[in-house]
């Protein structure tokens, strides 16, 4: 009796252990598909494929996955919770429309973040590599400047405006990772895609714009090397400032063509008028 009772007890402990590592397996490919769902809609919003006021086909995705729709679900949550999506009361996802005052907030808030975070990085000795690094990542916005001049364009065409954006995003997360705060970088990242869902209405960038960013970039690397914080503080946030001004410009040329589409859009969408026989 005592033995049966024994194995009973014994057979319901394996029993229990399976369902608790069956859970837990559960679990964890849950979480890593709702990871897996979180980065392919950013990544989707910044390249451009999911547009401002679009909204996120939650069934699309799940099948482009090869998942299900809850963790899909899921990630939408955390990215409307980011405030990189809207979720209305029936749960259909639309990506951010940025206002204008949204876009002067995310500014402020990236320039009181990586200010800190540049002034930091200046106080102590930087490792050679990560110098050399950031040396290389602003180099690149020079070789497409003049790229750029010796094509005779007055712009920069797709494929070079995303090497200017993995050469700029890397510099500004270099520095991020050099402050060594997971928060900051997190938030700062967030930021940045946000407002990169207003600058994919952009147009390329022109040899003006792309001197102002090298010299920017490089003044700030400076400053980082010779351990000046003060310097290299002003310099990122007299950059950041700019490109703010860039954009606000930006937004209200696009709030105007929006308008003027909206008022006359015949002006906007001629059609070719068959000649007369």
């Amino acid at each position: 009796m005592i033995v049966n009772t024994i194995l009973n007890y014994n057979f319901l402990c394996i029993l229990f252990s399976m369902a608790s590592k069956a859970s837990g397996t559960q679990k964890r490919d849950g979480s890593i598909a709702r990871h897996k769902a979180y980065l392919h809609i950013q990544r989707k919003v910044a390249s451009g494929d999911l547009k401002p006021g679009q909204a996120v086909p939650e069934l699309a995705i799940a099948k482009e996955l090869g998942i299900s729709r809850t963790p899909v679900r899921e990630a939408l949550g955390q990215l409307a919770s980011e405030g990189i999506l809207e979720q209305s009361p029936n749960r259909r996802a639309t990506v951010v429309n940025l206002t204008r005052k949204d876009i002067i907030e995310l500014y402020e808030l990236r320039e009181a973040l990586e200010a800190y975070a540049v002034g930091k990085v200046a106080r102590q000795p930087v490792r050679r590599a990560a110098l050399e690094r950031l040396h290389s990542l602003t180099e690149a916005i020079l070789k497409l400047k003049e790229e750029l001049e010796h094509s005779g364009k007055s712009e920069l065409d797709d494929e070079q405006m995303r090497r200017f954006v993995a050469s700029d995003l890397g510099f500004h997360t270099l520095l991020m990772r050099m402050a060594a705060n997971d928060r900051i970088l997190k938030v700062v990242n967030e930021t940045r895609l946000m407002i990169r869902i207003f600058a994919m209405r952009r147009q390329g960038h022109g040899v003006p714009l792309l001197e102002d960013i090298y010299r920017q970039h490089t003044e700030v690397a400076r400053a980082i090397a010779a351990q000046d914080p003060e310097g290299a503080m002003r310099a990122i946030s007299e950059h950041i400032q700019v490109s703010l001004q860039e954009r606000l410009e930006d937004f209200e040329h696009w709030e105007i063509e929006t308008s003027l589409r909206l008022s006359i859009p015949l002006f906007y969408d001629v059609r070719r008028v068959p000649e007369s026989q």
